[in-house]
């Protein structure tokens, strides 16, 4: 470990509370050099979780009312001697404590290095330290809560017991190679089918998961389309909670993509209200069109909007065909009018179908429960220890692989030798995933994610 660390562990905004966390071999004694008790005991004649109240004192002659806390080592968030000062939370007192701290003897602590010094100290695996940074950016419920459970070791220990299995075979098999002439167990392929098909359909469950775990993570790229006038910006307004988009009867009046980021009872769709799309002549409106259909093809869901009151018309039906084997949700909008939308081609094209009124604000329950069906993350349990980032699903992808890659050189009749290969190579990437085998460099691109301070 590099010395001894200080940074600010609170918000940068002004708030009732500002904690400065020093964390390292000299923390208590640092500590003591900026901090007076009140009752006149130094800190380090305090065991671990004590708190004491007191001054703490610098340059410039600052001085401010703070909280002490000492944690002592092991048993701190980091694994070393750790003393939170917690003052007033104006960005004066904060900044003048960590400069005080810094002054008597601490280094200011690089992005992520609390964490990582929690992780090299073995208190918590890679999967739990990533979490943290998860349970930080949470954006929505889901996504906390697919952070808390990899926080709690839950990924974890579902990736340690498919990496057994494979252990076990690998194993069996490295004996049998290695001593064939000795009275060991005998290897069938029923044996190495069975539990490399356990191993196999394990890791897709959390290959799947993971896939649709990104969604929650990262936002779902959500379109809303449809051809002019039908309610799209009204939609748009209505999601956001605010008049993002313009809305008027004068068709057309939505000329580029507007972006917004909605939350949906906990999931984050990344909204873009598009042109409306028809045949024009308009060339302003017309490259409107264009990155309307754009956004379209990159979509990872469409909310296609119809208007109930009027009859389906080409660009309608253009729309409908060019969007039908995708994840749409058609919006039959409007539906306080008298009806004389042709119903039945868009319910032959498209399975998940609402009707709603924007304007009336009807229907908007119903829109909320499709959207988790469609993107299929109703069957989500984001508690149960699931992928949250995109190292993490590289690595199970790649275990996956050669998972499969083992079973279909069984398949083959290729020798023990070989088909282990493809076992070590799988248990190889489940140890990256977790961090018992990770480069420096991995861990070193993993952490500088991380805010200054935890």
């Amino acid at each position: 470990m590099n010395g001894t660390i200080a940074a600010i562990a609170t918000g940068q905004d002004p708030g009732g509370i500002g904690t400065i966390r020093i964390s390292g071999s000299d923390a208590i004694s640092v500590a003591d050099k900026v901090f007076s008790c009140v009752s006149g005991r130094k800190l380090s004649s305090l065991e671990g979780y004590r708190a004491a109240y007191g001054k703490v004192t610098g340059s410039d002659s600052f001085c401010d009312e703070a909280v002490a806390l000492v944690f002592r080592a092991p048993h701190s968030y980091t694994g070393e001697d750790v003393v939170e000062i917690s003052c007033h939370g104006g960005r004066y007192s904060t900044a003048m404590t960590l400069k005080a701290c810094i002054n008597a003897g601490a280094r200011p602590a690089e992005a992520g290095e609390f964490t990582k010094r929690a992780f090299e100290n073995g208190k918590m695996s890679l999967t739990q330290a990533e979490s943290v940074m998860n349970i930080v950016s949470a954006a929505g419920r889901q996504s906390a809560a697919a952070a808390m459970a990899a926080r709690d070791g839950k990924l974890a220990k579902r990736i340690e017991d498919i990496r057994k299995i494979l252990t076990e075979i690998d194993a069996a098999l490295a004996a049998w190679s290695d001593f064939p002439d000795d009275d060991l167990p005998v290897v069938t392929d029923e044996e190495l089918v069975s539990k490399l098909r356990s191993a196999r359909d394990r890791l897709s469950e959390v290959v799947e998961e993971g896939r649709k775990a990104t969604l929650i993570n990262e936002g779902i790229n959500t379109v809303i389309c449809g051809r002019p006038n039908v309610g799209k910006s009204t939609l748009m307004n209505l999601l956001s909670g605010k008049e993002k988009s313009i809305v008027t009867d004068i068709p057309g009046t939505t000329r580029d993509t507007v972006d917004e980021a909605v939350n949906i009872d906990g999931c984050v769709l990344l909204l873009s209200d598009t042109a409306g799309i028809r045949e024009t002549n308009d060339k302003v409106e017309t490259i409107g069109v264009q990155r309307a259909l754009k956004s379209i093809d990159n979509a990872q869901l469409i909310l296609a909007i119809f208007d109930a009151s009027q009859p389906l018309d080409k660009d309608d039906i253009s729309l409908i065909d060019s969007i039908c084997d995708k994840p749409v949700i058609a919006i039959i909008n409007k539906v306080d009018k008298e009806k004389n939308i042709n119903e039945e081609y868009i319910k032959n094209k498209i399975k998940h179908i609402v009707y709603i009124s924007a304007k009336n604000e009807i229907g908007i329950d119903q829109l909320r429960r499709e959207i988790f069906s469609v993107t299929e993350l109703e069957k989500l349990d984001a508690s149960s220890g699931i992928i949250i980032n995109e190292r993490q699903l590289f690595c199970a992808s790649n275990a996956l692989d050669c998972v499969n890659m083992a079973l279909d050189d069984l398949a083959a009749n290729m020798t023990y030798d070989a088909i282990n290969v493809s076992i070590d190579n799988a248990i190889e990437s489940l140890l990256e995933l977790s961090g018992e085998r990770v480069s420096d460099v991995v861990v070193d691109e993993i952490f500088s994610k991380f805010c200054i301070g935890k």
